[in-house]
């Protein structure tokens, strides 16, 4: 049986045993009855309430697809990439007609050139930087790519290589005019072996699609993103892409088992083991892993998948501050240990964001309702849980104070999700943790799910902050590693140094892997706004020892400030790897390494 507890500082936690029966507390979504719900579009989807949706939740679904009528009519608000940033064209050849035919012959019928189909490729997903290709090449086989890249070495013609396109630092989207190459053809699964749990496929897979395969055979990809129903395999590979199940998994150099890869000049790189040792030489794909595009192409991965755990718990919690974020933090590491798979935070801006913009209000920020009719006025006073007394697991008693009129809000949440193989193990583990958080204050409020419906809606509020974010204006993104003690420091200095120039300025993100999403949303883009942000942002992040991408990548747009994190011998050993693999530089140019005299 699944629960969904609410409670507050101050109540016993009920021990949770999935055989016992429990009082399920609801919740209820920002609409109030009777009110109308505004269907809103975003990149060609309407947003509607899902019937059977647990608490009425709207649309959960993380991040929307792309390639729809809507966002291609948007197209030209968005200012070219060449007009917005200093950056010039290098002496890459132009696409000829003959060129066009030549690329015919390689994939007949899948050379794009329609303008209005190349719109939305020419864009990122955050509608902040636009390139404008001419051509648009969609290959099925690593043979394909391979004539493509060979060709276009041959001519000195610039690719750049794209997948789902949900990258968020201008890496996935031509700068110039850069031949586009699409993976979203090479969408096959290869094999999947059942008792290793290893899976074989070529990069255009997308990442929900192949979590669907895998748990036919109940076992999980070990990345989890918010862009999931999008994002391809391979563009998560390319920019080693991090994601909600890093605490538990770990990063993908060590989940990746093996990799196929064309190179600049054509040549097919096959290192497509699916071995778990290996300690021959050099271990070469760990070179294309976080490359971005710009050392290969990859078309193919052997991938290590974890087992899918036959117990999930998540808590959505508040906090009345961020040290109580860091003690309950420890807390979890300490009493949860191996069941612990994701904690993370995110201030009450983003939750006033997602509720206001996505109409996903947040568990604990709602009036408590009495029990029975849904409808009913909430009623002042205890709420009281009936013992158990038709199992043999002994039974509990709690009590949840409902003040009158109550409607709580915490200036931090957190999520926390524990996976394992046993429901009362994990149960009673998670009870002692939240009535010991409860009991010091560490928590004053929250909510508590295992239903996967519900766990689902839970997560919808952390995962869909990126997209709430993107409806509020024209937002700076910042994706930064910081020390965990310090981790909210620069969005309360941001706060005092912007005043109101800024819309929003808000900070949530990944606390067990010290992952801050540093967010700041204005009406428009604005040069002085970002000359206030950078370069102060990435010496802040310097002055701690900390890294100015944590698992976005570099991309375009953070290519110039790598001199704060890695230091000039290494960006010369980068500078000349790429020289090696592409001594033409016409993978994905003017991204990942910084601008050369």
């Amino acid at each position: 049986m699944s629960h969904h507890l609410l409670f507050r500082a101050g109540a016993m936690v009920p021990h949770l045993v999935s055989r016992c029966p429990v009082w399920l507390f609801r919740w209820w979504t920002a609409c109030t009855p009777g009110a109308t719900v505004q269907h809103k579009t975003w990149a060609g989807m309407t947003r509607t309430p899902v019937r059977g949706s647990p608490w009425g939740i709207v649309d959960i679904s993380p991040l929307v697809r792309r390639g729809s009528s809507s966002t291609s009519s948007r197209a030209d608000e968005v200012m070219l990439t060449h007009n917005r940033y200093p950056v010039q064209r290098l002496p890459f050849s132009v696409v000829s007609e003959e060129d066009l035919v030549a690329f015919e012959r390689i994939v007949p019928s899948r050379v794009i050139t329609d303008p209005e189909e190349l719109e939305t490729s020419n864009v990122d997903w955050l509608r902040t930087v636009r390139g404008c290709s001419k051509v648009l090449l969609r290959p099925r086989t690593s043979e394909e790519v391979s004539h493509i890249l060979r060709y276009c070495h041959k001519r000195n013609l610039a690719v750049n290589p794209q997948g789902g396109n949900t990258g968020l630092v201008g890496g996935s989207v031509p700068v110039f005019d850069e031949i586009i190459l699409s993976t979203a053809l090479m969408n096959q699964v290869i094999s999947f072996h059942e008792v290793s749990g290893i899976l074989v496929c070529q990069a255009g897979c997308v990442l929900e699609e192949l979590s669907r395969h895998v748990e036919r055979w109940d076992f999980i990809m070990p990345l989890d993103l918010g862009a999931k129903g999008s994002c391809h395999i391979g563009g998560n590979l390319a920019t080693n892409a991090g994601g909600l199940r890093f605490l538990r998994y770990g990063s993908l150099h060590g989940t990746v088992l093996g990799l196929e890869v064309v190179l600049a000049d054509g040549t097919i790189l096959n290192c497509l083991t699916s071995l778990r040792k290996d300690n021959t030489g050099y271990d070469l794909k760990q070179l294309f892993i976080g490359s971005e595009g710009t050392l290969g192409v990859i078309t193919a991965v052997s991938i290590l998948c974890p087992p899918k755990p036959k117990a999930v718990n998540v808590a959505f919690l508040g906090c009345p501050g961020f040290a109580e974020v860091l003690q309950t933090f420890s807390s979890c590491k300490r009493m949860l240990g191996e069941i612990l798979s994701a904690y993370e935070f995110m201030d009450a801006e983003c939750v006033q964001l997602v509720g206001h913009h996505l109409r996903l209000a947040s568990p604990v920020q709602e009036t408590v309702m009495g029990l029975g009719c849904p409808g009913r006025t909430p009623q002042a006073g205890w709420l009281k849980q009936k013992k158990c007394i038709s199992h043999a697991c002994g039974g509990w008693k709690s009590k949840i104070k409902v003040p009158p009129g109550l409607v709580s809000e915490s200036p931090f949440y957190v999520l926390i999700e524990t996976s394992g193989s046993r429901a009362e193990h994990d149960a009673e583990k998670l009870s002692i943790f939240l009535e010991q958080v409860l009991g010091s204050g560490l928590v004053t409020d929250g909510t508590l799910a295992t239903d996967q419906r519900k766990v689902k809606a839970l997560w919808a509020l952390r995962e869909r902050i990126t997209e709430a974010l993107s409806l509020d204006g024209y937002v700076y993104k910042y994706d930064l590693s910081l020390p965990v003690e310090r981790l909210y420091d620069l969005v309360t200095e941001l706060r005092a140094r912007l005043g109101p120039r800024a819309k929003h300025v808000v900070g949530y993100g990944h606390l067990g892997d010290g992952n801050l999403h540093l967010n700041v949303t204005a009406e428009a883009f604005s040069t002085s706004l970002l000359g206030d942000l950078e370069p102060y942002v990435y010496e802040w992040t310097a002055g701690q020892r900390g890294s100015v991408s944590a698992e976005h990548g570099v991309g375009f747009k953070k290519k110039d400030v790598l001199g704060y994190s890695k230091p000039p011998e290494a960006l010369q050993l980068m500078q000349q790897l790429k020289a090696l693999l592409d001594p033409k530089g016409i993978l994905n140019p003017y991204k990942t390494l910084p601008t050369q005299a």
